[in-house]
């Protein structure tokens, strides 16, 4: 089937202004829609034309719509000015982590609504809180404080089966490794799964979710890409623990990584740009920009996220259904934890007092007294299966990984594939996708992060990947300047 191609001169035939949105048009309709019907495209187009408005949040087709709508003036907003002291925050392996991040940080400790915070030792700098930033707020909640990937997480089956057999039947494994994951940014299925998250009542009652429930269900189920995975490897329990509940031995486990894919993007975006317009903060501290709970805007956002979430932990079940049944197992258990998300949790205030607080917690995981979670390493490097202590100090938090040490673009200026290659045999790794700017090399030493948090956590098992998958596309270099990873 040949592919999709469009003319200027069609769409102006069929009334699209003069202007950029002629060209982002044709580039948006021929990579997103190649191998569709032209007559189809262009009716679709010219829905787009006569209501730009329903399409303003959809993930593709805003790019096109937000061109067509009239750009009103905005009212500014309620000009917030930074405390000139910040409230105490506690860090964590403060020695490995960047100024940059400890700069962002202190912003956020500044913010009139903060009432707590931390850092975490796999801290980096982002946008708004720095990924392995916790930040409690009273009332309020910050979109960028949650971060882009809403509810990005971890999801762990462990199977009874002999360890050998990843060995043994590599072939098959990788196959159905294969088979049971997409990747990449924009990727969806042709034919997707159900799932009652579909069906939840948000995405009637909010017209920004209504517009994303088509694309969500095209990609429930699928993985993002940067650092996102989904890894075959093996799981060792040196002895049985109350919580995990599983006898001390050897298993093949499941683990992966992704969250809620361009539904969680565009709700981020979407809100981030309604706080900015309500409250502007200084300089690069207007990404810190608040919604009250007690607002429209953030009680939506408080609605949209929670969906956001619950849609992330859909996805993750959908794979590891698949691969069960392909591999014929039962898990013995499921460990699952998340970041990139704010929870309502009840705190001692200054005043000695329990209240209520906003606990952001974007790139950290949450580690309240016997919580479970899994604190990934890198494709070669172990990751570890936790137990919370629920320590105040850290706002009952932990890392959410090892943390890069490389950017994206130092890693692809400074890694070769030769390097990559020879890492991965050193520690028995098969690689199906995955680029450089995800190499281990970019990556802080786990085994110091985790030193640097053993206060905050208990460890109950280990899983060291055999089988990783991730997404196979090579990042151009221009794109990755400001890519982050955890955001």
């Amino acid at each position: 089937m040949a592919k999709l191609k469009i003319s200027g001169k069609e769409l102006r035939a069929i009334g699209y202004p003069e202007g950029p949105v002629i060209s982002i048009a044709m580039n948006v309709m021929e990579k997103n829609y190649k191998y569709e019907k032209k007559e189809d495209v262009m009716d679709l187009l010219k829905k787009i034309l006569s209501a730009p408005v329903e399409y303003e949040n959809d993930a593709v087709l805003g790019l096109i719509a937000q061109q067509l709508i009239p750009q009103k003036e905005q009212e500014p907003g309620e000009i917030i000015e930074l405390n000139k002291t910040g409230i105490h925050f506690n860090v964590f392996g403060a020695e490995y982590i960047e100024e940059a991040a400890m700069h962002q940080m202190n912003q956020a400790a500044r913010l009139p609504i903060s009432v707590a915070g931390a850092l975490m030792p796999d801290a980096h700098a982002g946008y708004g809180l720095p990924i392995g930033g916790v930040l409690a707020t009273e009332n309020a909640v910050i979109p960028y404080g949650v971060g882009v990937d809403i509810g990005c997480r971890m999801c762990l089956s462990v199977f009874p089966i002999d360890p050998k057999q990843l060995v043994q039947r590599e072939h098959f494994f990788a196959r159905e490794l294969n088979d049971a994951t997409l990747f990449g940014s924009g990727k969806i299925f042709d034919d997707p799964v159900d799932h009652e998250v579909m069906e939840r009542k948000e995405f009637d009652e909010l017209p920004l979710l209504k517009e994303l429930q088509t694309r969500a269900w095209k990609q429930l189920g699928s993985s993002g890409s940067g650092n996102h995975f989904a890894e075959f490897g093996l799981v060792e329990v040196t002895e049985k623990d109350a919580i995990l509940g599983i006898d001390a031995g050897l298993y093949i486990g499941l683990l992966t990584h992704s969250g809620s894919r361009a539904l969680g993007a565009n709700i981020a975006n979407h809100y981030t740009r309604i706080a900015r317009e309500k409250r502007r903060l200084p300089g690069d501290a207007a990404n810190l920009a608040w919604l009250g709970l007690y607002e429209t805007e953030g009680i939506e956002y408080w609605m949209a996220m929670n969906l956001a979430g619950d849609y992330a932990s859909a996805c993750h079940h959908v794979i590891h259904a698949k691969l069960a049944k392909a591999i014929g197992e039962k898990p013995l258990t499921m460990v699952e934890n998340h970041h990139n998300f704010a929870w309502k949790e009840m705190m001692i205030g200054d005043d000695g007092k329990m209240k209520e607080l906003i606990v952001h917690r974007k790139g950290a995981t949450p580690a309240g007294k016997d919580v479970l979670g899994i604190i990934p390493g890198s494709m070669t490097a172990p990751g570890f299966i936790v137990k919370g202590k629920g320590v105040a100090a850290s706002v009952s938090s932990a890392s959410h990984g090892a943390g890069r040490r490389m950017s994206r673009t130092k890693a692809l200026n400074s890694i070769t594939h030769k390097e990559l290659k020879e890492q991965l045999q050193r520690f028995g790794v098969k690689l199906l996708g995955g680029g450089l700017d995800e190499a281990p090399h970019a990556y802080k030493d786990i085994e110091t992060v985790m030193k640097s948090q053993s206060s905050l956590v208990d460890v109950v098992g280990k899983f060291m990947p055999k089988i990783v998958k991730m997404d196979g596309t090579e990042p151009k270099k221009w794109k990755v300047k400001n890519q982050l990873d955890g955001e």
